[in-house]
């Protein structure tokens, strides 16, 4: 179990699952030819074959004052077309609570966006029925992003997603929706970072002078600092792409740590140039 200090802050990962291949459907351009020349990559991101390691996690940040759930996986018992993802029974609850974290001490749950793999743990079957996971915490999302998913129906897993995910939370009166900038206590805050969907957001965490950024999915995966031009199954294709690249330059040279949301361990560094692009500096 991965755990960073930023600040007054800790930062601890939660794993659902990890894989290494198979993410071709996230990251299309990202074949194995076009990976293996970043060597950079391997061990940690990418194997000597150039297949993507990838984790799907959850992200506990704990202030002086809250514990916050940073995006919630894919869940258990879930009906989903990829087959790995679909009516899994993983001990996801019971590796929060051993990390310190029990659902009932939660106070606060924010998703980067409402992707299926991001909202999945907002609730648990009990009984035939969805109930909230995280029954103490306000949930926070983005006022366009919920509204863009309200409105969605096209009959594939993001909506399947929201029916059992999204809906049952927001039914027991726990979302609390907000502006793409909200300032969630003294030490986070939502970034602006869309284009994978309308109000995608990323989470920066400060303190005593220390600063993190937690991605969402503006970045899949460090290949993409290197290609920001490879693009992840994105709403708006043009905007994500000035998103990566603009918000890659602004860390570039920092003392900012980049926490990965589906970055395999070791998760997080720093963003340094290479020639025209970037990469992760561990």
């Amino acid at each position: 179990m991965l755990r960073w200090r930023v600040g007054d802050v800790t930062i601890t990962r939660v794993v659902e699952i990890e894989a290494t291949g198979g993410s071709r459907f996230i990251l299309p351009d990202a074949t194995r030819e076009a990976v293996q020349p970043l060597r950079w990559l391997a061990p940690h991101f990418a194997d000597e074959h150039g297949r993507l390691r990838m984790s799907v996690h959850a992200l506990v940040v704990e202030t002086p004052s809250r514990r916050i759930v940073v995006d919630t996986c894919i869940g258990n018992d879930k009906e989903r077309s990829i087959p790995t993802w679909s009516r899994m029974h993983r001990p996801f609850l019971d590796d929060l609570a051993r990390a310190g974290y029990a659902p009932d001490t939660i106070d606060t749950v924010v998703c980067t966006h409402l992707h299926v793999d991001h909202v999945g743990w907002n609730t648990t079957l009990i009984d035939g029925r969805w109930t909230p996971t995280f029954a103490r915490a306000r949930h926070l999302v983005v006022a366009s992003e919920l509204a863009h998913w309200r409105a969605h129906r096209d009959d594939d897993d993001h909506r399947a997603a929201f029916v059992d995910s999204v809906q049952p939370v927001l039914d027991a009166g726990l979302v609390d929706p907000v502006a793409i900038d909200h300032v969630v206590c003294d030490e986070v805050r939502f970034v602006a970072t869309p284009g994978h969907t309308p109000g995608h957001v990323s989470v920066l965490i400060a303190s005593l002078g220390e600063e993190a950024l937690i991605t969402g999915d503006f970045l899949h995966h460090p290949c993409q600092m290197a290609r920001p031009d490879w693009g992840s199954v994105d709403t708006d294709v043009a905007l994500a792409r000035r998103t990566r690249a603009a918000t890659l330059a602004r860390l570039a040279g920092t003392r900012t740590l980049m926490i990965g949301t589906h970055f395999a361990a070791p998760t997080a560094g720093r963003v340094v140039r290479d020639g025209d692009a970037f990469r992760l500096e561990t």
